[in-house]
């Protein structure tokens, strides 16, 4: 539960601090002195959306910090799985708005994420403001909180996997229709693709390997009269560089003992020789190699010109990019050759799935029929002791005509506040005040099952006066326990009247300008509020007496 709040630069608070206590607290104030904005601080702090424009003009950021008591909540795998420090007694939760913009979110002083305090702020308070009523014309809330009071979780959450696997098995299958489709109306064109291109029997390096013959075949002579000139060069005749070389090397080898520098010499001189004999030998060989082959070259030329051609009609920028898109085009025909097996696979997939989640959904329906009638019971007490004595509740629970994320359910909340009209769906019939007396014990029952920590309504009884706002303020008192917080924000002094702690909101006008303030009230400021919601500015002493009794009952 909440224990303090510290509002700091927020709106027109400058600096405010609050303890609260557990069990029921009631908040009042005038209109307009600033109740609103004690609760737009609050939302901020839980991770709502946050506006520069909240900062108190002059200041140049705002903070809002709440410390809370988790101590009986179960909140300790959240923190866990968050990788948080976790403290008990003493959970800090901080948001912080500087007015560049910039916002930051702390969990025990550890930076996070908005979305992360949002997360735990829904598990710590829930605040109910008026517009919230229009909620119960919501199917989707209305689904929600049978769900709550089924304690359907795990039901829910293995429909949940049902639904997504079979969900991703549909989108598989229609992925793969259309993709066959696609393929289909392209068969004949692919078949003529894959053909042509396979017909060719490309292998990797071959353009290459051509363009080197090509050149070969294409300048035979030239290269055949270049080789025999080179070896004539050097062994062709009397005066050729080998016979040259040979004679030197022994005119060395004849001095050699005599002048030591010539075996050396002799030795480089033949190493040369050696060398150049090799290359003379290479070249009469490859000379003889060379020929004009007519024939061979047309062949050559065919062959690169119907991969030049492939290559320009599918656009390919080599010969193994041409090899890869007639792989692809392969893998795409035989696609459409095994088209009827894959289909077939895929939607025995899908119906195998389907069955496993109708199974589910039937389980989670049969749960939410049963919390169905226990709703029906439980909210028909709630509301008969709120004013409503021939109340009719029904929750209608219909087969939706497809599975959905939720399940297999359309649920309506059916209402009649009379004997005579046949229950209608409850956004339709009932007017707000029935709709906040409604709202209120779906609360009340709501809070129970969640275990929620913190509630606060902001004047959900508007509208309501006299013993029913008596009633009302009895019910959230009943709902404030030890371990539970209800605060409520209220106009009513009968309301007033029943909570454990009284907490005053209202302006004050300084050298600063205007400012909100929250005080805790002691026991006479407590009567002396509740007189002048009672009789308005001017304090009679029957409204004053009338107050003391109210709190007396209280």
């Amino acid at each position: 539960m909440l224990k303090s709040i510290i509002i700091k630069n927020f709106a027109l608070v400058e600096s405010v601090e609050v303890d609260f206590s557990s069990g029921f607290s009631v908040i009042t104030g005038e209109t307009g002195a600033g109740k609103s904005v004690f609760l737009g601080a609050i939302a901020m702090m839980l991770g709502q959306r946050s506006d520069v424009k909240a900062i108190r003009d002059g200041a140049d950021r705002c903070v809002i910090e709440g410390h809370f008591d988790i101590s009986s909540f179960a909140l300790e795998p959240f923190f866990a799985e968050n990788d948080l420090d976790y403290c008990a007694d003493d959970c800090i939760i901080r948001r912080e708005l500087s007015s560049t913009g910039r916002s930051r979110a702390f969990i025990n002083d550890s930076p996070v994420s908005a979305a992360l305090l949002k997360e735990l702020g829904a598990r710590l308070i829930d605040i109910h403001s008026q517009h919230q009523n229009l909620l119960l014309g919501n199917k989707d809330f209305q689904l929600g909180v049978l769900d709550v009071l089924a304690a359907d979780a795990h039901l829910l959450d293995a429909y949940r996997q049902k639904y997504a696997a079979y969900s991703a098995a549909q989108k598989e299958l229609a992925s793969l229709e259309e993709a066959l489709a696609s393929s289909s109306r392209d068969e004949e064109w692919l078949r003529f693709q894959v053909d042509e291109i396979e017909r060719a029997a490309l292998r990797e390096g071959e353009q290459e390997e051509l363009e080197q013959e090509q050149q070969e075949l294409s300048h035979a002579e030239d290269i055949q009269a270049a080789l025999y000139g080179a070896y004539n060069a050097i062994d062709g005749n009397e005066q050729g560089l080998l016979r040259s070389l040979r004679d030197a090397a022994n005119a060395l080898s004849r001095i050699s003992a005599h002048y030591a520098a010539a075996s050396e010499l002799g030795e480089r001189i033949e190493s040369n020789y050696i060398e150049l004999k090799d290359c003379c030998d290479e070249l009469q060989q490859r000379a003889s190699r060379v020929q004009f082959a007519p024939d061979r070259l047309e062949f050559v030329d065919r062959r690169l010109a119907l991969i030049y051609d492939l290559q320009k009609k599918h656009r390919a920028a080599s010969l193994g990019e041409l090899i890869e898109i007639g792989k692809s085009y392969r893998e795409r025909l035989d696609k459409i050759d095994n088209s009827d097996w894959e289909l077939s696979q895929a939607r025995k997939r899908c119906t195998a799935l389907r069955s496993e989640l109708a199974a589910a959904a039937t389980v989670l329906s049969e749960a939410r029929r049963a919390a169905a009638d226990k709703l029906k019971s439980n909210i028909t007490d709630i509301l008969v002791n709120l004013g409503m004595p021939m109340i009719r509740f029904e929750v209608e629970i219909k087969e939706a005509a497809d599975f959905a994320p939720m399940g297999g359910d359309v649920v309506t909340f059916l209402f009649s506040a009379n004997s005579i009209s046949a229950p209608q769906p409850l956004s339709d019939v009932a007017s707000g005040g029935e709709m906040a007396r409604v709202m209120l014990a779906l609360k009340s029952l709501i809070a129970t099952n969640l275990n929620q920590p913190t509630l606060i309504f902001d004047e959900i009884d508007t509208g309501i006066s006299g013993v029913l706002a008596e009633r009302m303020g009895r019910l959230m008192q009943q709902m404030g326990s030890a371990q539970r917080q209800v605060l409520s924000i209220t106009h009513l002094p009968q309301v007033a009247a029943l909570g454990a702690s009284h907490y005053k909101v209202y302006k004050e006008e300084t050298a600063k300008g205007t400012l909100t303030h929250i005080v805790k009230l002691g026991k006479e400021e407590r009567v002396r509020e509740i007189a002048q919601m009672m009789s308005g500015e001017v304090l009679t002493e029957a409204a004053l007496e009338n107050a003391a009794l109210l709190l007396s009952k209280s």
